[in-house]
């Protein structure tokens, strides 16, 4: 007979997470609305975050609810292998509505982190379908950050989330990182210098051969290794490399995606079209787990037509375009229309940006960084103890009533974009006086 136990904290393998010291003093979340997260004792938490990058359109929204509700009372699931339902069509055509021109065909997965290992997969079919088998090479960038999967991990560029599981894919490179310039810190927006960090791709061709490397896979701004803005020129030199040598450029849009940054995708914001897209967290307004790759139609129709009779791409999950996830989409997506939040995101941007900036007086402050409705502030580690600083950073903001996320030593906020400016003055005035706080 099972017998009910005591609601504790010991069963949950927290990801991500201290979790001996998160078990041994909790911070807890219990309620959301708009801007804010409310603790199990009711007290407000505003959330600098956007949750975890992916609540573009604020907490608790009626419309995402009702939508999600109305679906689950008429099919709660259904399999999309050899067959269909309908909201997921219109999920993805609605997506190929606001994808950058030519890019109409879309694959849905559940996470970023599946939305990265299936770019590269479609990747190498592209080219294998195309009678160009040789071309196994994938290409990432330092500090870069796809996810999870044994895929975009191994084309990631995080040391941490690599140096544990050993051996990763094969065949990978990567291009350096473009952080840290030192005629770039405090850069306001994309930063003038360190476009040529871009040509290290033709070391690579010249190194390997252009005939083995099949894609290369960047963020548009890098978020998860502390907003790492691309410089002026950067993105389109990569454009044209790869164009030249035959190699599909995926754009990681899991963060810069659904007006982080503005528009509706960084590729629109920063005016370079990739071959391949991959997004999550605010397709949905994280409200049911969802991701979905976007591809150009040269891409699908070579993959495609190219194929025999029969599946064409063995790759799907059992998840792919669920019910509750696509009406979750549409109801996001409408939301994001109506309300025009991109269009909100770029009208409060120079306030935003202003204030993000204001950090730079702040003890150990060495460089702010920004982009749309993203910053970056990086604090100086204490000897010894890198992290440490920026740690006890968020879990002073948390006690004071604000989230912010770090990442090494640097804060990072990705406010949701209904944001208005006594939210903002409210989230650097407490993330100020915390640096303050911790300065010694």
């Amino acid at each position: 007979m099972n017998v009910p136990r005591p609601n504790n904290l010991d069963a949950y393998w927290m990801p991500y997470s201290d979790n001996k010291y998160f078990k041994a003093n909790p911070r807890m979340i219990a309620r959301a609305e708009g801007m804010s997260y409310f603790t199990p004792e009711g007290r407000e938490i505003l959330d600098g975050t956007a949750g975890l990058w992916c609540c573009n359109a604020g907490h608790g929204r009626r419309e995402i609810k009702e939508a999600i509700q109305q679906q689950a009372a008429i099919l709660d699931y259904a399999p999309t292998f050899q067959l269909g339902h309908p909201i997921a069509f219109e999920a993805a055509a609605r997506i190929a509505e606001i994808t950058p021109e030519g890019m109409d065909k879309v694959f849905f997965t559940n996470s970023g982190s599946e939305s990265a290992d299936t770019a590269l997969k479609i990747a190498l079919a592209y080219h294998k379908a195309r009678g160009e088998s040789s071309r196994v090479r994938l290409v990432g960038r330092e500090r870069g950050y796809h996810g999870v999967g044994f895929g975009g991990m191994s084309v990631g560029g995080i040391g941490g989330n690599r140096k544990q599981f050993g051996a990763l894919l094969p065949y990978v490179d990567h291009l350096p990182h473009t952080h840290g310039l030192a005629e770039n810190l405090f850069a306001k927006g994309q930063p003038d210098h360190g476009a040529h960090l871009a040509d290290v791709l033709e070391n690579l061709v010249a190194l390997h051969g252009a005939e083995t490397i099949a894609a290369v896979m960047v963020e548009p701004v890098a978020g998860s290794t502390g907003v790492l803005v691309p410089p002026k020129g950067y993105l389109e030199r990569l454009r044209a490399l790869c164009t030249k040598y035959g190699i599909l450029l995926i754009f990681d849009e899991v963060i810069t995606g659904f007006g982080r940054i503005g528009t509706n995708f960084g590729a629109e914001r920063l005016g370079v079209t990739p071959d391949i897209m991959t997004m999550a967290k605010g397709l949905t307004n994280a409200a049911v787990p969802m991701g979905a790759v976007a591809c150009r139609n040269e891409v699908y129709d070579a993959i495609v037509d190219g194929a025999p009779a029969g599946i064409e791409l063995f790759h799907g999950y059992t998840y792919s375009g669920h019910p509750l996830a696509a009406a979750a989409a549409i109801a996001t997506m409408e939301l994001h229309r109506a309300e025009d939040l991109p269009g909100r995101a770029r009208a409060i941007e120079p306030y935003w940006q202003e204030a993000a900036h204001s950090l730079r007086a702040a003890p150990n402050v060495i460089d702010i960084r920004d982009c749309g409705l993203i910053a970056g502030i990086e604090l100086a580690p204490r000897p010894g103890k890198v992290g440490q600083r920026a740690m006890d950073v968020f879990r002073r903001c948390f006690d004071d009533g604000v989230l912010v996320r770090v990442t090494g030593d640097i804060v990072a906020l990705s406010p949701p974009l209904i944001i208005e400016k006594g939210h903002v003055d409210r989230l650097i005035g407490t993330l100020d006086a915390a640096i303050r706080a911790e300065a010694a």
